[in-house]
Protein backbone atom coordinates (compact mmCIF):
# COMPACT_ATOMS: atom_id res chain seq x y z
CA UNK A 1 0.00 0.00 0.00
CA UNK A 2 1.70 3.65 -1.00
CA UNK A 3 1.09 6.65 0.16
CA UNK A 4 -2.30 7.44 -1.91
CA UNK A 5 -3.55 4.73 -0.27
CA UNK A 6 -2.79 5.56 2.93
CA UNK A 7 -4.61 8.83 2.27
CA UNK A 8 -7.53 6.86 0.62
CA UNK A 9 -7.89 5.22 4.38
CA UNK A 10 -8.07 8.76 6.19
CA UNK A 11 -10.23 9.62 3.63
CA UNK A 12 -12.72 6.71 4.57
CA UNK A 13 -12.31 7.48 8.32
CA UNK A 14 -13.08 11.10 7.58
CA UNK A 15 -16.02 10.17 6.06
CA UNK A 16 -17.36 7.21 8.86
CA UNK A 17 -16.32 9.93 11.30
CA UNK A 18 -18.60 12.83 9.95
CA UNK A 19 -21.43 10.06 9.50
CA UNK A 20 -21.18 9.44 13.15
CA UNK A 21 -21.42 13.60 13.98
CA UNK A 22 -24.14 14.16 11.21
CA UNK A 23 -25.98 11.21 13.63
CA UNK A 24 -25.74 13.16 16.83
CA UNK A 25 -27.04 16.53 15.23
CA UNK A 26 -29.70 14.30 13.45
CA UNK A 27 -30.63 13.02 17.16
CA UNK A 28 -29.90 16.28 18.91
CA UNK A 29 -32.73 17.84 16.47
CA UNK A 30 -34.99 15.23 17.96
CA UNK A 31 -34.49 16.94 21.49
CA UNK A 32 -37.39 19.30 22.35
CA UNK A 33 -36.02 22.95 23.52
CA UNK A 34 -39.42 24.18 23.94
CA UNK A 35 -39.91 25.86 20.71
CA UNK A 36 -41.79 24.45 17.87
CA UNK A 37 -39.54 22.37 15.24
CA UNK A 38 -41.22 19.75 12.62
CA UNK A 39 -37.79 18.20 13.35
CA UNK A 40 -39.27 16.83 16.28
CA UNK A 41 -41.55 14.42 14.24
CA UNK A 42 -39.02 13.15 12.49
CA UNK A 43 -39.02 9.45 14.32
CA UNK A 44 -42.86 9.84 14.17
CA UNK A 45 -44.37 7.11 12.01
CA UNK A 46 -48.53 6.96 10.89
CA UNK A 47 -50.13 3.49 10.58
CA UNK A 48 -51.61 4.71 7.10
CA UNK A 49 -52.71 2.51 4.56
CA UNK A 50 -51.57 -0.99 6.51
CA UNK A 51 -48.52 0.06 6.89
CA UNK A 52 -46.38 2.39 8.94
CA UNK A 53 -45.02 5.91 7.31
CA UNK A 54 -43.14 8.32 8.43
CA UNK A 55 -45.81 11.86 9.52
CA UNK A 56 -44.88 13.69 6.44
CA UNK A 57 -45.60 11.88 3.82
CA UNK A 58 -48.97 11.76 5.04
CA UNK A 59 -49.40 15.23 6.29
CA UNK A 60 -47.91 18.81 5.94
CA UNK A 61 -46.19 20.14 8.88
CA UNK A 62 -46.17 24.28 9.56
CA UNK A 63 -45.59 26.52 12.26
CA UNK A 64 -47.73 29.07 12.87
CA UNK A 65 -46.58 30.49 16.37
CA UNK A 66 -44.01 29.99 17.93
CA UNK A 67 -45.50 27.33 20.75
CA UNK A 68 -47.96 25.36 17.78
CA UNK A 69 -47.67 22.95 15.30
CA UNK A 70 -50.13 21.95 13.06
CA UNK A 71 -50.07 19.10 10.82
CA UNK A 72 -52.72 19.30 7.84
CA UNK A 73 -53.26 15.35 6.67
CA UNK A 74 -53.36 14.63 3.04
CA UNK A 75 -56.30 12.59 3.68
CA UNK A 76 -58.57 13.76 5.79
CA UNK A 77 -59.33 9.96 7.06
CA UNK A 78 -55.95 9.87 8.30
CA UNK A 79 -56.82 11.94 11.01
CA UNK A 80 -57.27 10.42 14.12
CA UNK A 81 -54.06 7.92 12.93
CA UNK A 82 -52.01 11.13 13.03
CA UNK A 83 -53.16 11.99 16.69
CA UNK A 84 -52.57 8.94 17.95
CA UNK A 85 -48.92 8.47 16.64
CA UNK A 86 -48.19 11.66 18.14
CA UNK A 87 -49.99 10.80 21.23
CA UNK A 88 -48.22 7.67 21.67
CA UNK A 89 -44.50 8.71 20.96
CA UNK A 90 -42.30 9.64 23.57
CA UNK A 91 -42.29 13.17 22.86
CA UNK A 92 -45.23 14.31 25.53
CA UNK A 93 -47.23 16.25 23.19
CA UNK A 94 -51.18 16.43 23.28
CA UNK A 95 -52.62 17.05 19.73
CA UNK A 96 -55.85 18.27 19.25
CA UNK A 97 -57.99 18.30 16.24
CA UNK A 98 -60.93 20.53 14.66
CA UNK A 99 -61.70 18.11 11.48
CA UNK A 100 -59.28 19.91 9.60
CA UNK A 101 -56.00 20.01 11.07
CA UNK A 102 -54.34 18.48 14.19
CA UNK A 103 -52.96 21.13 16.17
CA UNK A 104 -50.07 20.30 18.20
CA UNK A 105 -49.63 22.59 21.63
CA UNK A 106 -45.56 22.67 22.25
CA UNK A 107 -46.01 23.42 26.42
CA UNK A 108 -43.00 25.30 28.37
CA UNK A 109 -40.76 22.87 29.72
CA UNK A 110 -40.69 22.23 33.34
CA UNK A 111 -36.97 22.62 34.99
CA UNK A 112 -36.99 19.08 35.50
CA UNK A 113 -37.65 18.10 32.36
CA UNK A 114 -35.04 20.29 30.92
CA UNK A 115 -32.36 18.52 33.21
CA UNK A 116 -33.68 15.38 32.16
CA UNK A 117 -33.44 15.90 28.16
CA UNK A 118 -29.85 17.63 29.39
CA UNK A 119 -28.94 13.91 30.33
CA UNK A 120 -30.37 12.62 27.21
CA UNK A 121 -28.28 14.86 24.81
CA UNK A 122 -25.09 14.03 27.20
CA UNK A 123 -25.86 10.05 26.40
CA UNK A 124 -26.43 10.94 22.48
CA UNK A 125 -22.96 13.56 22.48
CA UNK A 126 -20.89 10.20 24.65
CA UNK A 127 -22.34 7.67 22.12
CA UNK A 128 -21.20 9.83 18.85
CA UNK A 129 -17.46 10.30 20.78
CA UNK A 130 -17.65 6.29 21.09
CA UNK A 131 -18.39 6.34 17.45
CA UNK A 132 -15.76 8.21 16.37
CA UNK A 133 -13.44 6.26 18.84
CA UNK A 134 -14.88 2.85 17.20
CA UNK A 135 -13.59 4.48 13.91
CA UNK A 136 -9.93 5.85 15.02
CA UNK A 137 -9.74 2.36 16.26
CA UNK A 138 -10.31 0.43 13.23
CA UNK A 139 -8.10 2.37 11.21
CA UNK A 140 -5.09 2.28 14.41
CA UNK A 141 -5.86 -1.57 14.12
CA UNK A 142 -5.40 -1.45 9.79
CA UNK A 143 -2.93 0.39 10.33
CA UNK A 144 -0.37 -1.80 12.59
CA UNK A 145 -1.92 -4.62 10.15
CA UNK A 146 0.04 -2.21 7.32
CA UNK A 147 3.21 -2.38 8.99
CA UNK A 148 3.01 -5.85 10.03
CA UNK A 149 2.42 -7.06 6.76
CA UNK A 150 5.71 -4.86 5.22
CA UNK A 151 3.00 -2.66 3.12
CA UNK A 152 3.92 0.48 4.92
CA UNK A 153 7.01 1.81 6.54
CA UNK A 154 6.99 2.28 10.21
CA UNK A 155 7.40 6.81 9.63
CA UNK A 156 4.36 5.91 7.47
CA UNK A 157 2.38 4.16 10.42
CA UNK A 158 3.45 7.20 12.77
CA UNK A 159 2.14 9.54 10.15
CA UNK A 160 -1.05 7.10 9.75
CA UNK A 161 -1.75 7.47 13.49
CA UNK A 162 -1.15 10.92 13.70
CA UNK A 163 -3.34 11.78 11.22
CA UNK A 164 -6.46 9.67 12.42
CA UNK A 165 -5.72 11.27 16.26
CA UNK A 166 -5.84 14.53 14.61
CA UNK A 167 -9.32 13.93 12.71
CA UNK A 168 -10.39 11.85 16.12
CA UNK A 169 -9.97 14.75 18.27
CA UNK A 170 -11.68 17.57 15.63
CA UNK A 171 -14.25 15.56 15.50
CA UNK A 172 -15.29 14.89 19.36
CA UNK A 173 -14.62 19.06 19.67
CA UNK A 174 -17.43 19.13 17.15
CA UNK A 175 -19.43 16.56 19.12
CA UNK A 176 -18.82 18.54 22.28
CA UNK A 177 -19.96 21.88 20.39
CA UNK A 178 -23.12 20.96 19.62
CA UNK A 179 -23.47 19.39 22.96
CA UNK A 180 -22.81 22.32 24.56
CA UNK A 181 -25.03 24.46 21.95
CA UNK A 182 -28.06 22.36 22.67
CA UNK A 183 -27.45 22.13 26.08
CA UNK A 184 -27.36 26.31 26.67
CA UNK A 185 -30.90 25.90 24.94
CA UNK A 186 -32.59 23.63 27.12
CA UNK A 187 -31.13 24.91 30.54
CA UNK A 188 -30.75 28.59 29.35
CA UNK A 189 -26.81 28.85 30.17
Amino acid sequence: MDFNDLKGMLTEVRTRMDGAIDRVRKDMANVRTGRASVGLFDSVHVEAYGTRVPINQVATLSIPEPSLIVAQPFDPSLMGAIEKAIRISDLGLNPSNDGKVVRIPIPSLTDERRKELSRHVHKQAEEGRNGVRQVRRDANDRLKKLLKDHKISEDDERKGLEQVQKLTDDHVKVIDELQAKKDAELLGK
